[in-house]
């Protein structure tokens, strides 16, 4: 008998599947649970949006166990307008020097005081502060290198920090498919989510040879597949 999550009908193997569908990929829920009929499993969309809710910052939290805070020492940072509910936010992002995400916020401002509480957020995920931080010419980001990161080397250049506005692309493709983000609370939730199952499941194809790419894949999803079959409880 297939092993089930208490209180779920259906087998931990689809459950992750479909969590890992919805956050990997620009699916909406309803397209989620047509591909899940045409293999003759019936699930509504609501049902897909609770597993995901729920499961999705389980897994993720999982995930970051298991990948832990081996990042580049090359931080790129750069924040993004969001609208919620017709009300401005601001994301932050920080991503190293492979485009591997290591921390966002959604703020109401991007000043100093901002960038400084960004930044010590930042610095407890990882342990440790970087060689090199590339900004753009925020000037806010100023008096939080001085203040937090006085041993790093700062260049701020629009150019040089492409590898952290190319990794907003995701936010924004999903943004979109879900017609926008309904609270600050849940996107924060669901977006840091989101960064932590693209940094397993999303395997740079530019980064890697063709072959290596290839057997790094399928080691990604062996991972995940692993999280998904343990207790919620226990992941």
């Amino acid at each position: 008998m297939a092993e089930r999550y208490k209180g779920y009908r259906l087998p931990k193997a689809i459950i992750g599947y479909v969590v890992r569908l919805y956050f990997r990929y620009k699916l909406s829920l309803r397209d989620i649970s047509e591909l899940l009929l045409e293999r003759g499993v019936q699930v509504t969309y609501e049902a897909i949006r609770l597993w995901v809710k729920v499961l999705g910052p389980l897994y993720a939290q999982a995930i970051r166990r298991q990948k832990g805070t081996s990042f580049r020492d090359k931080w790129h940072i750069d924040e993004m307008r969001v609208k919620v509910k017709g009300e401005v936010f601001w994301l932050w992002r920080l991503v190293d020097s492979q485009g591997e995400e290591i921390k966002i916020l959604l703020q109401r401002r991007r000043d100093a005081k901002s960038a400084i509480r960004f930044l010590k957020k930042a610095l407890k995920r990882t342990g440790s502060a970087p060689r090199v931080i590339i900004t753009d010419q925020l000037r806010s980001y100023k008096k939080a290198h001085r203040l937090l990161l006085k041993r790093s080397q700062h260049r701020c250049h629009k150019r040089l920090n492409n590898r952290a506005e190319n990794s907003h692309q995701p936010t924004r493709e999903k943004e979109k498919q879900m017609r926008g983000f309904k609270s600050s609370s849940s996107t924060q939730r669901f977006l840091s989510s989101m960064g932590v199952f693209l940094n397993l499941l999303k395997v740079k194809r530019y980064v890697y040879p063709a072959q290596e790419y290839r057997d790094k894949l399928p080691e990604s999803l062996i991972c995940f597949n692993q999280i998904v079959m343990k207790h919620p409880q226990s992941i």
